[in-house]
């Protein structure tokens, strides 16, 4: 459960765009007005569907904690990478996407230049001070035509953006508190990560990040 404290005294600053390469942007501040709601909306799927870490096909346990909200899930194990309908943990259907989230995934694709995406899945990743996340590729997805977005929330990050193949030089793109990116298009099967979380403090979500990626997965 993440320890909540109000976004609602924080004034938001103007917002901008930052394009990283054709079909990528980030959105700074995107998500800073949908604070509050977006803190309690996590604490209802976190509390119906706790954070885990998984593990890769390899057997190696990853650092980061996860859950899922949507109809489909991506989960990890000995047999592979994948989406799934159901939590692996509780047996019973992810919890639902709030409101919230489908909206805010969908103008900020819209926003991006990607009309109509309506994302059925939500991966929510927690970093903690340490943690990483390797460069990689989002390739279990059925439909690549759709974007990726990416909402930052917490303590800031070091965002990887690399090219499309994993020796590719990769941007390094400062993260902070309700930034959005958003890729697709060309930019779609470009390999990505984080680079290990510095201690920080944020004051609503702790010493934590929580990361939200929408998908169209099925």
């Amino acid at each position: 459960m993440i320890t909540a404290d109000l976004f609602a005294d924080v004034p938001c600053p103007v917002r901008r765009d930052e394009p990283l390469c054709e079909g990528a942007m980030v959105l700074r501040g995107f998500a800073l007005a949908d604070g509050l709601v977006l803190h309690g909306a996590i604490n209802a799927i976190v509390a119906r569907a706790p954070f885990r870490h998984l593990v890769t096909p390899g057997g190696l346990r990853m650092s980061v904690g996860m859950t899922n909200a949507g109809s489909l899930g991506w989960v990890s194990d000995r047999r592979g990478y994948r989406y799934d309908p159901i939590d692996p943990d509780s047996s019973q259907p992810w919890p639902p996407m709030p409101d919230v989230f489908l909206q805010l995934a969908g103008a900020a694709a819209t926003h991006a230049g990607f009309d109509g995406f309506v994302p059925d899945a939500c991966l929510i990743n927690r970093y903690e001070p340490g943690t990483r996340l390797t460069l990689h590729q989002d390739r279990d997805e059925g439909d690549f035509g759709q974007p990726i977005v990416s909402v930052s929330l917490g303590i800031p990050a070091m965002f990887l953006f690399g090219g499309m193949k994993r020796s590719d030089r990769a941007l390094r793109v400062p993260l902070a508190h309700g930034d959005v990116v958003v890729w697709g298009g060309p930019a779609r099967l470009r390999y990505h990560g984080v680079l290990p979380l510095k201690p920080a403090h944020h004051d609503a979500f702790g010493a934590q990040r929580i990361n939200l990626t929408f998908r169209k997965a099925g």
